[in-house]
């Protein structure tokens, strides 16, 4: 399941990058909208909707849980998911593939025909650069690789923007609002009115107080987490002193590399691979 992206930041200091502010944010429509058209200048964004605020998608009771920041549609068949990435990771892609496989499975209902899929835009906002081309903006959709002419037309499309991109035909508005998430000031009028909106948010009080529970529980979580690890590296280094053990012993009674390697396999259940390298260790 996606986490909240909050960081030990206080509230008061909170900028439009933290997803959870940006999805609040977002919550006006008419900030949504012009901050698409301003993505997708070629659409013709009429309205958007909201069929639920930071919708949660889990299709099975064992899959993984994903949590939108913002889901919308325009009433036009087509639907969009904007993502704040204050950490760029290289695994993004691969959360886009799996973000665009739980989405489809939420807008076709069993019986259905494929075609009743709709189109989709998934769209990270990255503050850094994840593909190393300096551009604002890299667009994917499925070509054929054999002849680049053919399309395959599957309605899906997945788009990253650079908070540090420099090159590539992209309008001033789209780089002013890049400059903004980035940190840097902007005169534009539309950066303005996200600036309000967000000074605006922060004297949410509901909001703020469900911020404030999500950093408690992700410290309380980190706090489990350390010391589930704490009690695995305890019984990890119980079981490696057992290895070394065994090795002494073995060398004691004069066995050969090869018997060593494999009374280690048998008694703690290594690869040979394992067992060679505990025996190098020692030596």
């Amino acid at each position: 399941m996606k986490t909240m992206e909050v960081k030990e930041t206080k509230w008061e200091e909170l900028s439009i990058s933290n997803d959870f502010l940006f999805g609040k944010v977002m919550q006006d429509a008419e900030l949504c909208k012009e901050l698409l058209q301003r993505i997708l200048p070629d659409l013709d964004i009429d309205h958007i909707e909201y069929p639920e605020l930071q919708k949660t998608i889990k299709e099975d009771f064992d899959a993984k849980g994903v949590r939108l920041d913002v889901y919308v549609n325009d009433g036009k068949d087509t639907v969009y998911d904007i993502e704040m990435q204050a950490v760029t990771s290289k695994c993004l892609p691969r959360r886009s593939r799996y973000y665009q496989s739980m989405i489809d499975l939420q807008l076709v209902d069993k019986g259905q025909d494929y075609d009743t899929l709709n189109n989709s835009y998934i769209i990270f906002i990255c503050l850094s650069e994840l593909f190393r081309k300096g551009r604002y903006k890299y667009t994917f959709e499925n070509v054929c690789k054999e002849d680049s002419e053919v399309m395959l037309n599957d309605g899906a499309k997945k788009i990253f923007l650079n908070g540090e991109g420099k090159t590539g035909k992209v309008s001033e508005e789209l780089k002013a609002f890049l400059e903004y998430v980035s940190g840097r000031s902007s005169e534009d009028r539309f950066v303005k009115k996200l600036e309000h909106a967000v000074e605006k948010a922060k004297k949410n009080r509901e909001w703020r107080h469900e911020y404030m529970t999500l950093l408690m529980r992700d410290r309380e979580n980190q706090r489990i987490g350390k010391e589930i690890g704490k009690e695995i590296g305890k019984e990890i280094g119980k079981e490696i002193g057992k290895i070394y053990g065994a090795i002494s012993v073995y060398k004691d009674l004069k066995f050969s590399e090869e018997e060593i390697i494999t009374k280690l396999q048998t008694k703690f259940d290594l690869t040979e691979e394992e067992a060679s390298q505990y025996l190098e260790e020692v030596e």
